[in-house]
């Protein structure tokens, strides 16, 4: 074909693909209260396109090639913690940039359509490449190489398209600068949580924590909590860090979690469900969705911190970080399985008026991978 002819072609055909099975569909059964006018949460942030290998006998080493047992892709960055929060029943709205590429359309396609997450806050982006993360898993481990370029015209928190929509709760990750739409919604009554993430500059400075006035509920891992505040151990952290917080919680992976709450001194403790560990990507966004989740449904502390493990603890036994997350079919399932003993599902019997009847009969998990399906 010449270029004459190619400018005169026919445009090719618009392709309607068919909507995206969801895998939860339970979770609509699921009120935690209020009148359904807002979302139960907001955030923004980095959508990555997560592609993740499992199965790896150890870090790849300089001249060599190793292979993986699996092989999974999801959405991945601030999308882990939004489908974590979707699979349980809440209203999810989320502010980001996606990308106009391949990526950003399947992302934006299994977000909205196959997890339900409300995007009217977020916006495509011509010309900005989606970000990706290679996740490499190994044994309880992982290690991570992310390609990302610059988001056009600032920060995640600026990228948010128009007014963001009334919530009962939000989520920021703590940084120097907080986004734009914060002050907002805390002044509207909001409640916040936070999280923290590596940094990459070895810095830890001190100064991030200062945004915990800001700050109802701090949720950081122990390596995280540790380096900030130099303690030398997560409880030591914990102690460093609740006295700036409402409510601290220190997540310390495979030897569970750690609690206080400011206002009653209550100190908790809760250990992680014993499990095969596939692949730990995103089981700290999913342990935060199970404590927002047990905050909204107004449960004591201690139970707060079970279920966040519980789910978490769910996660890990799956391909992918978001994908990963449990749905209340899953939850049910564990509930019902005898491999558990009877004491420890005695300790959670305060989730069961939550389970939706349908759950037992929808354990459906979502296909981890973009490379199959419609």
């Amino acid at each position: 074909m010449t270029a004459a002819q190619a400018r005169t072609a026919p445009a090719a055909p618009a392709v309607h693909l068919p909507p995206l099975a969801d895998p939860c569909a339970e979770r609509h059964e699921v009120s935690v209260g209020g009148d359904g006018s807002r979302l139960d949460v907001f955030l923004s942030g980095i959508v990555f396109m997560d592609v993740i290998f499992t199965g790896l006998p150890g870090a790849p080493a300089g001249g060599t090639e190793i292979y993986s047992t699996g092989l999974g892709s999801a959405p991945g960055g601030c999308a882990n913690l939004a489908v974590a929060l979707s699979r349980l029943g809440l209203r999810v709205g989320l502010g980001a940039g996606f990308g106009d590429d391949m990526f950003g359309s399947y992302l934006w396609r299994t977000l909205a359509e196959q997890e339900g997450i409300d995007l009217s806050a977020s916006r495509r982006l011509p010309g900005w490449p989606t970000p990706v993360t290679v996740s490499l898993s190994h044994g309880t481990d992982r290690s991570l190489i992310t390609y990302r370029e610059p988001l056009p015209g600032g920060s995640a928190g600026e990228i948010v398209a128009g007014p963001v929509p009334p919530a009962a709760t939000c989520f920021v990750g703590l940084h120097r600068d907080m986004p734009p739409w914060l002050h907002d919604l805390r002044a509207s009554g909001a409640r916040v949580f936070a999280d923290v993430g590596w940094d990459g500059t070895g810095e830890w400075a001190s100064v991030v924590l200062d945004r915990l006035e800001m700050v109802d509920v701090f949720m950081p891992n122990s390596v995280e909590a540790m380096a900030y505040t130099r303690a030398s151990s997560p409880r030591a952290a914990l102690d460093a860090l609740a006295p700036r917080v409402p409510v601290c919680v220190v997540k310390n992976g495979s030897h569970g979690a750690i609690a206080c709450e400011a206002a009653t001194g209550e100190v908790v403790t809760a250990p992680a469900i014993p499990v095969e560990v596939l692949d730990p990507t995103g089981a700290g966004d999913v342990f935060d969705a199970g404590f927002i989740f047990g905050t909204l449904a107004g449960w004591p502390l201690a139970q707060r911190l079970k279920f966040a493990n519980l789910c978490a603890g769910l996660s890990v036994r799956h391909h992918s970080g978001s994908l990963g997350a449990p749905c209340w079919g899953e939850i049910a399932e564990w509930g019902e399985s005898p491999d558990v003993p009877a004491d420890v599902l005695a300790e959670y019997g305060f989730v069961v008026p939550y389970i939706p009847e349908s759950a037992t009969d929808n354990v459906v998990r979502a296909s981890p991978t973009v490379g199959y399906g419609a």
